[in-house]
């Protein structure tokens, strides 16, 4: 078991990283954004490659934020009954979920969207707008979205068996949100 938690902790790591390049990516479309709007009205001038990189950006912020988000234990779900769950309860729905929906899923997506940027990515596929960029640079934030998604879900399959043996401690607090 300790081998696998040492695996959980590199995709720990690895989830961070891809995070902390989707956090630079929210500054970065911001400047983008403030750009492109002070030079359209201040000069009468625009570019759709600038529209097209906020989007590529959004994308970006999306898909490689979210195996973080899943770390976190920050993701969406359906509150009405688990946060008044004991525990390891909570552990047990969690795991279940993971198996049952998360990774079949993620895992689906990713053997879909490895194909669709390869493509893209073989054709030098461009964008069909004036001024527009390259298209695999959108596309291939899909599969390696899907891909840590998945490799996230494995890490916190591993913590919630590990938890469920008692040979991890881990934080299964969750904090209802605010309504």
């Amino acid at each position: 078991m300790k081998v696998w938690l040492r695996i959980a902790e590199g995709i720990d790591w690895l989830s961070e990283r891809f995070a902390r390049l989707a956090s630079w990516l929210i500054l970065a479309s911001c400047v983008v954004s403030a750009g492109n709007a002070s030079v359209r009205y201040l000069v009468d001038r625009s570019s759709n490659a600038w529209l097209e990189a906020q989007w590529y950006m959004f994308a970006g912020i999306v898909m490689l934020g979210a195996p973080w988000v899943l770390k976190v234990n920050e993701h969406v779900r359906v509150d009405i009954i688990y946060g008044r769950l004991a525990p390891r309860t909570r552990a047990w729905v969690d795991l279940l979920g993971f198996l049952a929906f998360l990774m079949p899923a993620t895992i689906l997506f990713l053997w879909m969207a490895w194909p669709f940027f390869l493509e893209s990515f073989t054709s030098g596929e461009m964008s069909n707008n004036a001024g527009g960029l390259p298209r695999w640079w959108v596309k291939v934030v899909m599969p390696a979205g899907f891909g840590m998604l998945a490799l996230q879900g494995l890490a916190e399959i591993v913590k919630r068996v590990a938890y469920l043996c008692g040979a991890h401690d881990m934080d299964v607090e969750y904090e209802r949100p605010l309504q």
